[in-house]
């Protein structure tokens, strides 16, 4: 893992890059996602229950008979995401991400982004988060489909996000490659240090350093190597947040920090929905710790 030395250069660097910025204004955010063994009505009850203002879609959830169900097709009309935009709106819950469910590099891509895209749109959803596949290939396809969606996401005020997911988005580092490739404002990063540290095996402090400036949301998850090479919920693994959000303290932007893991590392998974709702709880209360200290250091400098 970096250093302290090497960490603090970096750290100054971005301060250094960020003078006279405003406070980064984050948006502490839960994904369905940790609810997929559950309805997509119990997810969103449960997010709203464990004290979370903002809701990221996930991509599917097993419903009461059993059957696992898309949160939303990639071909349904964009009126069906405005609909289930309304749903969480009325229930406390503002939702500000939601996943492409297809990979940069399929022959397809182009197509459903830019249908994800609509129904981003259509939903009031900001940001749409995308990735390319584990392995590598490729390369030309995803530069060539980010720049085919790009002038879509702009006329549609979506800024579509490239999270790290091994292969050609392995590290933060890398996507900042392909952002500056497409060079287009709309295509921009979700950092993603879990997958980082488990993909890649990179540090991903050292490695945010090398992409901050094109970071416009997170997906949260942590990831222990040992004693068992699993990903886990913030502040059960080995990444240390105060470090990894220190970068973008000063950006001026909104930014979700949306929990995609929250769970314990060596357990088993909960077979209780209610079980989900104390993890869901938990990994709010910790990033609202995180930050809390953060903005607090932020305002005293």
């Amino acid at each position: 893992m970096m250093k302290r030395r090497d960490f603090l250069g970096t750290v100054a660097a971005g301060v250094t890059a960020q003078a006279g910025a405003g406070l980064t204004r984050f948006q502490t955010a839960c994904m369905t996602l940790p609810y997929a063994a559950f309805p997509m009505e119990r997810a969103l009850t449960g997010i709203q229950s464990a004290g979370y203002r903002y809701v990221a879609w996930g991509v599917s959830h097993r419903d009461a008979s059993g059957t696992v169900r898309r949160m939303l097709e990639e071909k349904a009309p964009a009126s069906e995401a405005a609909k289930l935009a309304a749903r969480c709106r009325g229930m406390g819950l503002e939702p500000v991400m939601m996943f492409s469910t297809v990979h940069l590099e399929a022959a397809d891509a182009l197509e459903l982004h830019l249908r994800r895209i609509d129904q981003a749109a259509a939903a009031g959803i900001p940001f749409l988060l995308t990735f390319g596949k584990t392995e590598p290939g490729q390369y030309e396809s995803v530069i060539r489909n980010l720049k085919g969606m790009a002038g879509r996401a702009r006329a549609a005020g979506v800024t579509v996000v490239i999270k790290q997911h091994g292969g050609n988005t392995a590290t933060g580092a890398a996507c900042a490659r392909i952002v500056a490739e497409v060079g287009e404002e709309p295509i921009r990063i979700c950092y993603d240090a879990g997958n980082v540290l488990d993909y890649d095996n990179s540090d991903p402090i050292a490695d945010i350093g090398k992409c901050w400036r094109d970071v416009r949301a997170f997906a949260i998850k942590d990831h222990r190597n040992t004693p068992r090479d699993e990903d886990c919920g913030p502040g059960f693994g080995e990444i240390d947040h105060y470090k990894l959000l220190a970068p973008v303290m000063r950006t001026a932007l909104t930014m979700p920090l949306a929990c995609e893991n929250i769970f314990e590392p060596l357990v088993s998974r909960p077979t209780e929905a209610a079980e989900v709702d104390t993890l869901a709880k938990r990994a709010r209360e910790y990033l609202e710790t995180v930050l809390r200290g953060l903005i607090q250091q932020e305002k005293t400098r």
